[in-house]
């Protein structure tokens, strides 16, 4: 008897992360995913696999796309609070949608587990267009020869749009947004002259980044600037574009039901530190042109909670946009 009860404390002692007060988990933890199938959706099932392995139980990734991300927010809510469900936290749905009036709810709804990945994106020009030697030189040009210069973010008034629009307002350059509905589309015109500048995604740099130039990485994070073969970003200008932190650039933590139950939280908490930390999990979201965010759960506030007034001066600066172009 004794050595039975020896083996079966043994067996405790080397139980994995999972085992907590009440034995969580002890089946499949859930993480709703707000978009289609894409880059971001293959970062998030890298560092899932990697959490899974922590707390010894599956982690699938459930895409369920729908109204700019909101579909998934509301779904994630509707799940009991158990720690067996976790929202992957993209800014659209977490906070931009909110600040549009799209949705009922705020970043201090949700608790973070810890945060994820950076997806920047960045301003470029044609491989082959030499007409300005710098950033500076292109918004320089563009305040001297307002409404002359077109550019575009794919369709209207989305993230991208909204952070160039903050851009271009810091240079007092006024610029026509052309709108499209396929991204090839953009593109080709973009490299054929047909666009003066464009919004680049770093999924597409990735792919083809020989076709452009890139002159502005709206991301401060060095890591951000080596996604894009070490450009220069936001972070190397002299001027204050209002643009820090999360604010410019795609991201998103990993969140939970505000009443998770505590001890819960800390298991999935430590779980996903270990695995975002892993080596490996770095090197593979880093190859999809992601970046890795050090920030943990206790700096959740102090990072997201700026975000919602710079979009609000983003949308501000859409309006000036409209305005300055009406006039020509």
């Amino acid at each position: 008897m004794k050595t039975t009860i020896a083996i079966t404390l043994a067996a405790i002692a080397a139980m994995p992360l999972a085992a907590g007060a009440d034995d969580f988990p002890k089946r499949t933890v859930e993480l709703i995913f707000p978009w289609g199938p894409g880059n971001a959706m293959s970062a998030s099932q890298i560092l899932a696999e990697a959490m899974s392995e922590e707390l010894g139980v599956s982690i699938p990734v459930i895409s369920t796309p729908g109204a700019a991300g909101t579909k998934a927010f509301q779904i994630a809510m509707n799940k009991p609070a158990d720690g067996y469900t976790i929202l992957d936290g993209y800014v659209a749905p977490l906070v931009l949608q909110p600040v549009l009036g799209k949705a009922d709810w705020t970043y201090a709804d949700f608790v973070p587990l810890h945060a994820a990945f950076s997806n920047a994106f960045a301003i470029g020009t044609a491989a082959d267009d030499d007409r300005w030697a710098n950033f500076e030189a292109m918004m320089n040009y563009c305040a001297d020869h307002p409404a002359e210069l077109r550019y575009t973010t794919g369709s209207r008034n989305n993230l991208p749009h909204m952070v160039i629009a903050k851009v271009l307002q810091s240079y007092d350059c006024v610029a026509q947004n052309i709108p499209y509905t396929a991204n090839g589309d953009a593109m080709s015109d973009l490299k054929n002259g047909v666009l003066d500048f464009g919004f680049i995604n770093v999924g597409d740099y990735q792919q083809n980044g020989d076709d452009y130039t890139i002159q502005l990485v709206l991301s401060e994070l060095p890591a951000s600037a080596a996604a894009f073969g070490g450009a220069p970003s936001i972070a190397d200008l002299d001027v204050d574009l209002g643009l820090s932190g999360l604010g410019p650039m795609g991201w998103n933590w990993w969140l939970v039901r505000k009443d998770t139950p505590p001890d819960r939280l800390e298991i999935l908490r430590e779980a996903m530190k270990a695995a975002i930390e892993r080596p490996e999990v770095q090197e593979k979201v880093n190859a999809l042109g992601f970046a890795a965010l050090e920030w943990d759960w206790d700096q959740y506030d102090e990072i997201v909670g700026p975000v919602a007034g710079q979009f609000e001066a983003m949308g501000n600066a859409l309006k000036w946009e409209e305005e300055q172009l009406a006039k020509y």
